[in-house]
């Protein structure tokens, strides 16, 4: 990229990075000891803890395949956004990056997708964490457990990107422990030497015990996919962290390094130890929940509690990082000229206030009409934001293709983590993500998601078509003009 887009000075191989005031305002804020948890927490959502019993029973022990394809896509995804991060950090990421390599009107649109994801996230977010809340405290009623969440971070991230790194830092940390602690205790409890263990059935002979390591038939792993891969998201935002961090290149580099063991250990290293605890068919993963029914099985006491503690820890996550991130892409879409100039505005301490504050009102909005139409009109914003994360998946499979020849012409030296196997792993990436779409369209859950997904996508593609042109035609206005006076 030129270097007017850069907003950070980055290392080049032989040296560490160079840090300067930041041009657009913002400031380089986040400590590498923030960036690292914030990838390694980016893959953990609050879905892994509360989704993962829908895909279990819907796909029996083959959901390991489904979590393993779609770890592979995710690895695949995130190696050709480190490549160009790596070159490039910047608070709008892949956004900016498609504007470069793809044109304005595709960096206009995904950036608009992503942001719209996000806010429709918060809704979702601070629903769920008011409910585990109110649950505690039922005499404050849920509405206002979820207006008290999102105000209190949206005062964390309108004091500093510091304060929101540190928040982070805490929530993913118990995040990290937690996963971790589980994956420690149930393979000690498969291997029959936990302490006190009152498990005895647990075991290897779990995976194929109960109808075979297929027992919906092969199918089911697709089905499994698509209930499984929207809980990948989030793993890209290190990278939009990386342009306020104060060694850009090397947090991007060594988050896209460790992608591989954060989805081996975090995602499938847990799914494992659920099913290997338990038969896949146990009635208790249903009801109580994957991860509860798995301590309760081997006599956690307060399993139900501790879980609770967690998920609350996973959403509170979510929420500081999905306004963060919708914030800082509205940022980027401001100062591109994509979205209103006060959002491109920062304060003396380099926080896009503006941005962050039209962000959250859009949130709040969108848990008004969660309580008031929550079967309709959030509804439709829920599945109309359903597929843009595999969207935005493939646009930046697509901008990598094209970026690489840039970097390579532009900033050579900065191209110190390489897509493996270009162009081949790219187009194959591209293959994948869109059978997934593809398949949405027979399967009778995605069918709606997709559809809307790409209603609202074919919308916010027009008006970026119609804004391209308007300016073409300006320019061309101003130059004849211009010549004419000449």
């Amino acid at each position: 990229m030129s270097e007017q887009s850069t907003t950070t000075k980055v290392a080049t191989p032989s040296g560490p990075a160079e840090q300067s005031p930041s041009p657009d305002g913002l400031k380089a804020g986040l400590k590498n000891r923030h960036l690292s948890m914030i990838a390694i927490g980016g893959v953990i959502g609050a879905g892994l803890f509360v989704g993962s019993s829908a895909g279990i029973a819907a796909a029996g022990p083959a959901i390991l395949i489904s979590y393993a394809l779609v770890g592979v896509m995710v690895v695949l995804v995130m190696r050709m956004l480190g490549e160009m991060a790596a070159a490039n950090p910047t608070s709008g990421s892949f956004s900016e990056y498609a504007d470069r390599a793809l044109g304005r009107w595709a960096g206009f649109s995904i950036g608009w997708l992503y942001w719209f994801f996000w806010v429709v996230v918060l809704a979702v977010e601070a629903t769920a964490g008011a409910v585990i809340l109110e649950g505690w405290i039922p005499s404050v009623p849920q509405w206002a457990w979820a207006l008290i969440v999102m105000v209190v971070l949206t005062a964390t991230n309108l004091v500093s990107v510091g304060s929101y790194g540190e928040f982070e830092f805490w929530f993913a940390g118990i995040k990290v422990v937690a996963i971790g602690a589980f994956v420690a205790i149930g393979m000690l409890a498969v291997f029959g030497v936990l302490p006190g263990s009152d498990n005895p059935g647990a075991g290897f002979a779990h995976l194929t015990d109960a109808g075979g390591f297929f027992p919906k038939g092969a199918g089911a792993i697709l089905t499994g996919v698509l209930m499984v891969v929207f809980s990948f998201m989030g793993s890209e935002i290190v990278t939009l962290a990386a342009g306020e961090s104060e060694n850009p290149q090397r947090a991007v580099t060594k988050a896209t390094n460790s992608v591989i063991w954060r989805i081996a250990v975090f995602y499938l290293g847990s799914i494992f130890v659920v099913i290997t605890l338990l038969p896949w068919n146990a009635s208790a993963i249903v009801k109580d929940g994957s991860y509860v029914a798995a301590l309760n099985s081997i006599g956690i006491p307060h399993a139900g509690q501790v879980m609770n503690v967690i998920v609350l820890t996973a959403v509170l996550s979510c929420l500081n990082s999905g306004l963060y991130t919708a914030s800082r892409m509205a940022f980027s879409l401001g100062k591109r000229g994509d979205a209103p100039k006060a959002f491109a505005k920062t304060t003396s301490s380099g926080v896009p206030r503006a941005a962050i504050l039209g962000s959250v009102v859009f949130g709040f909005v969108a848990v008004f009409f969660n309580y008031k139409w929550p079967d309709t009109v959030f509804a439709f914003l829920l599945n109309s934001s359903g597929a843009v994360a595999l969207f935005v998946w493939l646009v930046i499979c697509f901008t990598q293709l094209k970026m690489r020849g840039i970097i390579l012409r532009e900033m050579p030296e900065r191209l110190v983590v390489k897509m493996w196997a270009f162009p081949y792993l790219t187009w194959a990436t591209i293959g994948m993500i869109s059978f997934v779409l593809v398949y949405m369209l027979f399967d009778d859950t995605g069918r709606e998601q997709v559809l809307l997904s790409l209603l609202v996508a074919a919308l916010v593609i027009t008006i970026a078509v119609l804004r391209e042109r308007g300016r073409t035609r300006a320019t061309t206005g101003t130059d004849l003009n211009t010549e004419l006076d000449a």
